[in-house]
């Protein structure tokens, strides 16, 4: 009987023992699996934020949130990096490379979502900065500051660039943005003459002097005074805008960071006005609804100058004409069909042989910015004090070309500046080099990467380098990267 009663005994502790390894086997078992769920959602996490920051719209993401939410209260904050590698490879004065780079940080701030006030809409406040830094490849080509091959060395170093503010009317007399004023410390360049397209290659003259800085009128990213402008727009295809500004001799110098707010301090009474005013047409041709722009212009710079012969003067005017037109938009997006069933109810029934509701209107799709586009500027000043007197710059752009890279640009530019006449009298007289034509030939391709990154390659053909014939026509190839954050 014991020996029943211990075999008993025996049988149930290795009974409970096989249960406990059992159950620990499980346990552990549930825990790995616990463990390997967790890693993988920890990997799952790791993607998705990976994919969120890649595929959004700054290289500096939201900021946890805090971007979204400064947005929603009004302020918008940004900046941009772009960065020239350059090589002089055939031509000019040497064949070598030059990098050089440009940092820009902006802000704006929309009044009315700031306070609430709907009283404020279309009250907005704009500053930026930026600083330019690198040797660049400029000096081994030879050319003219304008037809220089990167536009990043001028004004270099950090600068100060805008604070002002626009007031532009949500409806004036049954007219969206009828009216808007802008002033404080601005730039006319960002206002006047805006063509998008032409800042798209990286030469000097497309993107900064357009032939208007070579006849001493700064022009370009490193002015700033204190001034401002208005501008009406009584309907969708018209609008007329003058500016009035401080013309501030030597105003672009790098060692003013943009800091000159009391204007020339060396002679205060050389100070000027700067004047400027321009009228254009925006249609929407066709049923492609092709956007264009033809426009013209005149500008004042009233600061005392000397002629080519000797003669003084109180200004120096330029006149120009800008036009601009999309040639060919391909197809939009097709229209999602109309949903039945979601529509109001007209109170009919099936036995009518109807829906009981209406189908929804179908919305008209977005049009597509995929096509070709033209661009074209031509300026015309005195020959007796102007060393560009007739200058113009022209060129193609496509974006989607290419079939599934439908955010890539693709471009071709041609510029052209006439040197005065009169100058090379003058300088022939005095046995000095005389300067007849200069031009640049672009080509360059824009790889978008993501929405915030991009690189593209670049080609430039500098024809008769400084003007004079003394330099070979250069070859410079390269490539800029650009990325906004």
């Amino acid at each position: 009987m014991k020996r029943i009663q211990t075999l008993s005994a025996a049988i149930a502790v290795a009974t409970t023992a096989v249960g406990f390894t059992s159950g620990e086997a499980l346990a552990q078992s549930s825990e790995n699996k616990s463990v390997i769920s967790t890693s993988n959602n920890s990997i799952s996490d790791s993607k998705s934020l990976l994919a969120e920051w890649w595929n959004g719209k700054y290289a500096t993401g939201n900021w946890f949130g805090v971007r979204d939410t400064l947005e929603e209260h009004g302020l918008k904050l940004g900046g941009e990096w772009k960065a020239n590698f350059l090589w002089n490879v055939d031509g000019g004065l040497e064949q070598r490379f030059g990098y050089d780079d440009e940092w820009k940080f902006k802000g704006t701030l929309d009044v009315a979502k700031l306070t609430g006030w709907e009283a404020l809409e279309g009250l907005s406040l704009y500053s930026d900065i930026r600083y330019r830094g690198g040797a660049g490849v400029n000096k081994w080509v030879g050319a003219s500051s304008n037809f220089a091959p990167s536009t990043f060395q001028g004004g270099r170093l950090w600068r100060f660039q805008n604070a002002y503010v626009t007031y532009t009317t949500p409806e004036l007399f049954g007219i969206k943005k009828f009216l808007t004023l802008s002033g404080g410390w601005q730039n006319p360049t960002d206002i006047f003459i805006n063509q998008p397209l032409s800042k798209f290659f990286l030469n000097n003259t497309y993107t900064s002097g357009k032939g208007i800085s070579a006849n001493g009128i700064p022009w370009g990213g490193s002015y700033g005074a204190w001034g401002g402008y208005g501008k009406i727009s009584p309907t969708d295809w018209f609008y007329a805008q003058s500016g009035l500004y401080l013309a501030i001799p030597n105003a672009t110098n790098t060692s003013n960071h943009g800091l000159n707010f009391a204007g020339y301090r060396i002679d205060p009474e050389l100070n000027g006005l700067y004047w400027l005013t321009e009228a254009g047409f925006t249609p929407k041709i066709g049923s492609s609804k092709l956007p264009g722009k033809y426009a013209a212009g005149f500008i004042y710079w009233g600061v005392e100058n000397t002629g080519f012969r000797g003669t003084p003067y109180d200004q120096r005017t330029l006149v120009y004409f800008q036009v601009d037109q999309q040639l060919f938009r391909e197809p939009s997006p097709e229209a999602p069909a109309p949903l039945l069933g979601k529509g109001p109810s007209e109170g009919k029934s099936v036995a009518d042989g109807k829906d009981f509701k209406a189908p929804i209107k179908a919305e008209k799709p977005k049009l597509s910015d995929q096509g070709l586009y033209f661009f074209s500027l031509f300026n015309v000043a005195p020959a007796f004090q102007a060393n560009v007197p007739f200058y113009f710059q022209t060129g193609l752009a496509y974006k989607g070309l290419i079939p599934t890279r439908d955010n890539d640009q693709l471009g071709v530019a041609f510029a052209y500046g006439d040197y005065s006449d009169v100058k090379a009298d003058v300088n022939e007289s005095r046995g000095q080099p005389i300067q007849s034509y200069e031009g640049v030939l672009e080509f360059s391709y824009r790889i978008q990467i993501n929405q915030w990154a991009y690189v593209q390659p670049d080609l430039q053909y500098i024809i008769r380098p400084g003007a004079t014939g003394n330099i070979a026509n250069a070859t410079v190839l390269g490539f800029q990267l650009g990325v906004n954050f």
